[in-house]
C-alpha cells in the first residue's frame, strides 16, 4: 500500500499541503476554496471559476490561455464547482510537466503556480467591474450547464430527489445555482462576490509531485498572500426526522426514474463510518451487490441500479431505471434489500469481496494525482483529521455485527418517482 505523506503548512490566509511522490512525471496544483451554501451566492459562486479563467490581465481571453498552456509542454487547466455536504466548493487544478523529465530546464512548476496565482488574484478588470463581454458570455455557458441537468433525466430525477428531501436545507441547492438568478449577475456584483470570497473561504492550495518543498513554499508564499480568515465549520444537523413521502413528477420520459433518499445518520469521521461504506457496497454500490442481483438481475425490473453515499451530509441515495409498470414492485424488492442488511442476511464472503473491491477502489483513485487531492481534502470539508492508513484499518477490520448495526440507523426518507405521460392513463 503506498503511504501518502502530506505536509501541511500555514500560510497567509490560507494552507499549503505538499505530497512529495516520485510516482508521477507530472506536477499537479490544485487550488480549492469552500464556503458554505447559500442561495444569496450559490449561482453567483456557480459562475465566478469560469469567469477568472477566461479572462486574468495577462490571458485576456480563453484563446491566449489556451496557447499558453501549450508552451508549458501542454499543460492542462480545469475548472470546478462541487458540492460536499453543505459546502460549495471551487476548484482549479493545473497538470504540468515535471521539467525533471524534460531536457529544457525552464521552471515549469513555478511557472504553473504563476499562471494559477494570475488567474486567482489578477482578473481583468475595470473600474472595479469584471470584463463585460467576459461575464456574459460564461452566464450563456452556465445557463447550459443548469440547463443540461433538466435534459437528463437520471441527473435530473436525483436533482429533484435532494430537493424533496432535504427542502429547507441548504443541501438541496444545485450546485450550479438557478436560472432565475442568472440575469441578475452583472460585472459590478460578481466582482463583488469575488472579493468576498477571497476574504472568507476557507482555502487552500495542494501541490502533488516529485518537489522540492521549501521551494513551493517559497514560491507560493510569494505568489499568494491573503488576509487571515477564521474558516466556517459546519456540523450537519442529524435531527432530520419525519414519515416517508413518496414524490412523483410526470414528464415526456419513456423509461422511469426511481431515487430512494435514506438518511444514514453518519458522517465522515464518525466511528461507524467504516461499516458503513462496507454497508454500501453490499447493499447497493457494486456489481455483486443485493440491489444489483435482486433488482436487475433475478427480477429484471431495472436498467440499471445502485446505491451511492454522500458522506458529509449523512445521506444515501438509490439511483434507478424501471418501467413505469414496475414502481410498486421495484420499491418493495428494495426494500427488502434493505430488511435484509438489518437482519444481518449476508455472509462474511460479501463482507471480505466489498472491502477487496472498496480497497481496489481507493487505490486506483490514489494512481492519480487528482485523486490523491480529493481523498486529502474530505478531511478539510469534515473538520477531521482521518489519516489514509486509519481509512484502510478502520474498513478493513470492520464487522459483519458492526455492518448490521450501522444498517438499523439508516432511515429511508423520501421515495421519489419520475414517471411518463401516459402511466396513470
Amino acid at each position: 500500500m503506498a503511504v501518502i505523506l502530506e505536509t501541511i503548512k500555514n500560510l497567509k490566509g490560507y494552507k499549503l499541503h505538499i505530497v512529495k511522490t516520485a510516482k508521477f512525471k507530472t506536477n499537479t496544483i490544485v487550488w480549492k476554496m469552500k464556503t458554505p451554501l447559500t442561495s444569496e451566492n450559490v449561482t453567483k459562486r456557480a459562475l465566478l471559476p469560469y469567469v477568472l479563467q477566461s479572462s486574468s490581465k495577462a490571458y485576456e481571453s480563453t484563446t491566449k490561455l489556451r496557447s499558453y498552456l501549450d508552451e508549458l509542454y501542454g499543460a492542462n487547466l480545469n475548472v470546478d464547482v462541487s458540492k460536499k455536504g453543505e459546502f460549495q466548493i471551487i476548484s482549479f487544478s493545473l497538470e504540468i510537466a515535471n521539467e525533471k523529465f524534460l531536457s529544457d530546464p525552464a521552471p515549469l512548476l513555478k511557472k504553473g503556480m504563476e499562471l494559477i496565482a494570475a488567474i486567482l488574484v489578477k482578473p481583468l478588470t475595470e473600474n472595479g467591474a469584471f470584463d463585460k463581454a467576459t461575464v456574459e458570455k460564461e452566464k450563456r455557458t452556465l445557463k447550459q450547464r443548469i440547463q443540461a441537468v433538466y435534459d437528463d433525466k437520471m441527473r435530473y430525477s436525483n436533482y429533484r430527489l435532494v430537493q424533496e428531501m432535504c427542502k429547507g436545507e441548504p443541501y438541496a441547492l444545485h450546485v450550479n445555482g438557478e436560472i432565475d438568478d442568472i440575469p441578475q449577475i452583472n460585472p459590478e456584483n460578481l466582482y463583488e462576490y469575488y472579493k468576498q470570497a477571497f476574504a472568507e473561504d476557507e482555502m487552500d492550495l495542494y501541490i502533488i509531485g516529485d518537489v522540492n518543498e521549501e521551494e513551493v513554499q517559497s514560491i507560493a508564499d510569494h505568489l499568494l498572500q491573503f488576509e487571515d480568515r477564521v474558516p466556517v465549520q459546519l456540523k450537519t444537523a442529524q435531527t432530520v426526522s419525519r414519515e416517508e413521502q413518496i414524490v412523483k413528477d410526470q414528464e415526456d420520459v419513456k423509461q422511469g426514474k426511481l431515487n430512494i433518499g435514506y438518511r444514514t445518520n453518519v458522517l465522515y469521521g464518525d466511528q461507524d463510518y467504516y461499516a458503513l461504506q462496507v454497508f454500501n457496497g453490499i447493499f447497493g454500490g457494486f456489481s455483486h451487490s443485493k440491489l444489483f442481483i435482486n433488482v436487475r438481475e433475478k427480477n429484471s425490473l431495472a436498467y440499471y441500479v445502485a446505491s451511492r453515499l454522500e458522506s458529509h451530509k449523512g445521506l444515501m441515495m438509490v439511483m434507478s431505471g424501471i418501467e413505469f409498470e414496475n414502481f410498486e414492485l421495484a420499491v418493495q424488492i428494495i426494500r427488502e434489500q434493505m430488511e435484509a442488511m438489518t437482519a444481518g442476511d449476508f455472509t462474511e464472503k460479501e463482507v471480505e469481496q466489498t472491502k477487496a473491491v472498496i480497497e481496489n477502489q481507493m487505490l486506483e483513485t490514489l494512481d492519480t494525482s487528482r485523486g490523491i487531492v480529493e481523498v486529502l481534502y474530505h478531511n478539510v470539508v469534515s473538520g477531521q483529521n482521518v489519516s489514509l492508513d486509519d481509512w484502510l484499518q478502520g474498513m478493513s477490520t470492520t464487522t459483519k455485527e458492526e455492518i448490521v448495526d450501522v444498517a438499523k440507523k439508516i432511515q429511508l426518507d423520501t421515495v421519489y418517482f419520475l414517471t411518463g405521460l401516459e402511466a396513470d392513463k
